[in-house]
């Protein structure tokens, strides 16, 4: 089974990266935190994973919007303005060599910082918020292309904004992660969620969507975060006359779709064959196989990529 859409090629080119650490370039053996921090004690902070095109960072001024307006909500100062930290991100980029480099993925992390002992309030935070870059070789693998992604519907939700505002994308991943376990033990590559009233909300990584007799179906957004991959897709489908609908729909509709497919930041669009046992995808012939990406989902790959390569921006 593979790791889903994060499934990459090996570099070894990774085991010799410098990763940043408050501004600090680090090499990858000693890049570390405090025991004490507020990411490590609590996952209290907000991230961003951003995408590197000839070294040019994809739809960088809608990422760094995210990370500030979801450091805003937790009521954190990332205490470095948006043009500081894109100075960050080019130093990263230069010291490992990636300034023209292509297949580069980032993860950009902030968290609140050093707390003066294990406990959740803020105030007893006694350091600058901790801010880590961590730049890697990435490329995703064809297989997770060519033989599709397969979902399981697990029993975990997206819970209601009073309970944990889904839209926060914060290091606090755990219902996340219990949803990817049960589906890995369901034999599957990621987990499909439902929201709070049983419609389909996300994957537990990734944004999910159908096609449905010539229109592309996600959810309505109200309980995943709002993915700049999920919108640059439906801009880009809107641009060429593609129907979108942000709507609610249920595992009914799932399962009669005529294709289906996953998006994100670092493998971008990647096909869907199987939810919960049910063969998706065009076409299926009478051996009921699965015989690769429809034709929507293939168009969606080569929109998308065009348009990833023509928004990355510079980052100095």
């Amino acid at each position: 089974m593979s790791t889903g859409t994060h499934e990459y090629v090996d570099d070894s080119r990774n085991a010799d990266i410098l990763i940043s650490i408050n501004g600090e370039l680090k090499p990858r053996a000693q890049a570390t935190v405090s025991v004490f921090d507020s990411g490590f004690l609590l996952g209290d902070g907000v991230w961003e994973g951003l995408r590197v095109y000839n070294g040019r960072i994809a739809f960088l001024t809608q990422h760094l919007e995210r990370l500030y307006e979801g450091a805003r909500a937790i009521d954190m100062d990332i205490g470095i303005t948006p043009n500081q930290m894109r100075t960050r991100l080019a130093e990263v980029l230069k010291a490992n060599n990636m300034s023209t480099a292509d297949g580069v993925h980032i993860r950009l992390m902030v968290t609140r910082g050093i707390k003066q002992t294990p406990y959740q309030d803020p105030r007893i935070t006694i350091s600058a918020p901790t801010i880590v870059i961590i730049p890697e070789y990435k490329t995703p693998t064809d297989e997770v292309i060519n033989t599709g992604m397969k979902l399981f519907t697990v029993h975990t939700r997206r819970g209601y904004p009073d309970v944990q505002d889904q839209k926060l994308n914060s290091h606090s991943k755990l219902n996340c992660i219990s949803a990817c376990i049960q589906a890995a033990k369901a034999g599957a590559d990621e987990a499909l969620m439902l929201d709070p009233h049983g419609f389909v909300a996300t994957c537990n990584s990734t944004h999910f969507f159908i096609v449905r007799r010539g229109e592309i179906w996600t959810s309505t957004g109200q309980y995943c975060i709002p993915g700049i991959t999920r919108a640059n897709i439906i801009k880009v489908a809107l641009d060429h006359d593609i129907p979108v609908r942000e709507k609610a729909f249920s595992l009914y509709d799932v399962y009669g779709a005529d294709e289906a497919f996953v998006t994100g930041t670092f493998a971008g669009v990647v096909p869907v064959r199987e939810v919960d046992g049910r063969l998706l995808g065009y076409p299926l012939d009478v051996d009921r196989q699965w015989h690769g990406a429809g034709p929507m989902v293939m168009r969606l790959r080569q929109l998308y990529t065009v348009h990833a390569t023509q928004n990355s921006e510079a980052v100095a």
